[in-house]
């Protein structure tokens, strides 16, 4: 079987950035998704944030639901579960998550549309383990896409003033125990796409993770420990013309020897600006790829928001 996802050595962008980017851009290009290895994230800033993810989760509902802001559209804070679907499904996912976003400098513009986080008063390191985590993933995505854009043939700080105060975030999942069997038609996460740039997908301590190779074949990603998922998103998707595609992927149900475990997963989502422009690269049309119509980071993320239930129509 073709080895679809043949972990990249994260070392070779520094001894040689071209092969790196090369390397990074087909596996894009054929999956839409990538495996790095020997990545640069502390290995304490993630066992940290694990720690501080199931301590949180741990908590009793109502000291939860202090943290839910429906209204705000669940982009900063706690958000229960069952309360989000996939794109077009009537069924909730079987999750509940908890969202960090930018810690922003006092006088930006980007605070009329973008929340702070809210403090967690009930789990002693949870603020100071998930913004580390925050600012050593945000790091490493920039850098990334050092190597997307010599992929693409642009300038290696092409993305950088696009995604300097982008509204990121860190998402902290958790899938619940699951009862036997789960509601019928229910999964864990439903099948979708990301709404962003790229994802930053940290190794989760159970399996499921499935992505939809263009065959029609469902690819199981299970990264080696030490490694990354990174996956592009709807955005850079549009950006690219389609060039770089943003893959349906979903998280399956678990064999029922594994249904009493919980599953923890913490992916990464790096966003655009809120006032940048998607417009396809002439470089992609160049290549064929297919341009759709000009829209701003914001009102893409809430034309999607709206679609996958968390903001209402």
């Amino acid at each position: 079987m073709t080895q679809y996802f043949e972990p990249i050595p994260y070392p070779l962008w520094h001894s040689d950035p071209a092969a790196f980017a090369a390397a990074l851009g087909r596996s894009f290009r054929e999956t839409g998704f990538a495996v790095i290895a020997d990545h640069p994230v502390a290995q304490s800033a993630i066992d940290a944030n694990l720690a501080a993810t199931k301590a949180f989760f741990a908590l009793p509902a109502d000291a939860k639901e202090k943290y839910h802001d429906a209204p705000g559209g669940r982009q900063r804070g706690y958000t229960p579960f069952g309360t989000e679907n996939a794109k077009g499904k009537a069924q909730a996912d079987l999750k509940e998550f908890w969202h960090s976003g930018r810690a922003l400098p006092p006088q930006s513009p980007y605070r009329a549309s973008m929340k702070d986080t809210p403090a967690v008063t009930e789990v002693l390191d949870f603020d100071r383990a998930t913004r580390a985590l925050y600012e050593a993933l945000d790091a490493f995505g920039a850098n990334l896409l050092k190597a997307v854009a010599l992929h693409l043939d642009l300038a290696d700080d092409w993305f950088a003033d696009k995604v300097d105060f982008g509204n990121s975030i860190l998402r902290l999942l958790h899938y619940p125990p699951q009862m036997d069997p789960p509601p019928e038609g229910s999964v864990r996460a439903g099948a979708h796409e990301d709404i962003n740039v790229i994802t930053l997908l940290l190794g989760a301590e159970e399996a499921g993770l499935e992505v939809a190779h263009r065959s029609g074949e469902w690819l199981a990603v299970n990264p080696p420990p030490g490694a990354l998922v990174i996956n592009c998103g709807d955005m850079l998707q549009r950006y690219t013309a389609g060039i770089l595609p943003s893959t349906t992927h979903r998280v399956v149900n678990p064999s029922p020897e594994r249904s009493k475990f919980p599953r923890y997963s913490t992916p990464f989502f790096l966003h655009f600006n809120q006032d940048f422009r998607i417009e396809a690269l002439p470089g992609c049309l160049d290549e064929g790829g297919k341009a759709e119509p000009p829209i701003t980071a914001q009102d893409f993320l809430m034309e999607r928001l709206r679609e996958i239930g968390l903001v209402q129509a």
